[in-house]
């Protein structure tokens, strides 16, 4: 599946995709003339906002919004028993990030504490290496809660959701390409696996996404933000996406959001990650991942050195 990750777009960059790879009366072209399905249930409330979109992606007509996020709302409503599932879900996984946020603060204050006094390689190898188990159990955690969750209440045997399902399933079918905006990436991941959009996808169709929607399709959703009031916070693991993308961790606004001049801080979170790519989705980035998964050699990424480079 070729997948187009694109930076921030406050400055769109979308409209110049969008004549690369759609036909039609604007933009004549080689392309697939089917519907452009799009996601934009990370805007939550705005969901239906995407008069805006429509006209970047210049299809005429041909933009068919999935309204996951009010899909979503209407499983809630009309399916009772999930709903009070999904509640119970959501507190278990709430006290679960707290423990992790407790142990990872003081594990990660040990990492920097060793960086600043140690000259040994080895106690920092490992002391990131305790973080990186910490992050693999956690996340080991939040999937078998979620798998738990699915297996006792099956989405697909629930007459809402199996109706929900079946209409998502039946665009993405016909379509010539999925647009996923950006937004809150938790709602983001929670519509995407309920209405199992990944298995929907057809493999000739491409995948456009940003910010949010671009760290959605990782399998490792990683929080992240150096400038809070409050000082540099901890990067996290989340949860997982819809592992379209595997070994990568997306960091959309990166400038803004890290402190990428911190080459010592950089390094621990390179370190971290690795082996995944920890790649810089600034605006104006343009990254195309071919179906084989292959990365272009120019992608800008955090170095094991802890700076910024392709």
């Amino acid at each position: 599946m070729r997948i187009i990750l694109l930076g921030p777009q406050r400055r769109p960059t979308l409209e110049g995709v969008a004549r690369s790879l759609f036909p039609g009366p604007e933009f004549p072209g080689p392309g697939p003339a089917g519907p452009v399905a799009t996601i934009t249930a990370g805007w939550q409330e705005r969901e239906p906002d995407d008069t805006e979109l429509s006209a970047l992606l210049s299809v005429a007509g041909r933009a068919v919004n999935l309204a996951l996020y009010r899909r979503w709302l209407d499983v809630r409503d009309r399916d009772p028993e999930y709903r009070a599932g999904e509640r119970r879900l959501a507190g278990a996984l709430a006290e679960l990030q707290e423990v992790y946020l407790l142990r990872l603060d003081y594990a990660l204050q040990a990492v920097y504490a060793v960086q600043r006094r140690s000259s040994s390689g080895d106690a920092l190898g490992e002391a990131v290496e305790a973080v990186r188990e910490l992050d693999a159990a956690h996340l080991r955690q939040v999937n078998g809660l979620r798998g738990e969750f699915f297996a006792r209440l099956e989405p697909h045997t629930r007459p809402v959701i199996a109706e929900h399902r079946a209409e998502v399933s039946a665009v993405l079918t016909d379509a010539a390409a999925l647009v996923i905006a950006g937004g809150h990436v938790g709602v983001l991941a929670e519509v995407l696996h309920l209405f199992n959009v990944a298995a929907a996808l057809q493999a000739g169709s491409p995948v456009i996404a940003w910010s949010a929607g671009a760290m959605a399709l990782a399998d490792r959703i990683v929080l992240f933000g150096d400038r809070s009031p409050r000082g540099p916070g901890h990067a996290e693991v989340y949860s997982s996406g819809l592992s379209l993308l595997r070994d990568v961790v997306l960091l959309p606004h990166a400038r803004a959001r890290l402190l990428l001049d911190d080459t010592p801080r950089m390094a621990v979170f390179a370190r971290r990650f690795a082996p995944a790519r920890c790649v810089l989705l600034e605006a104006g980035t343009r990254i195309e991942v071919p179906p084989d998964g292959s990365w272009p050699p120019d992608v800008r990424v955090i170095g094991d050195d802890g700076r910024a480079a392709a």
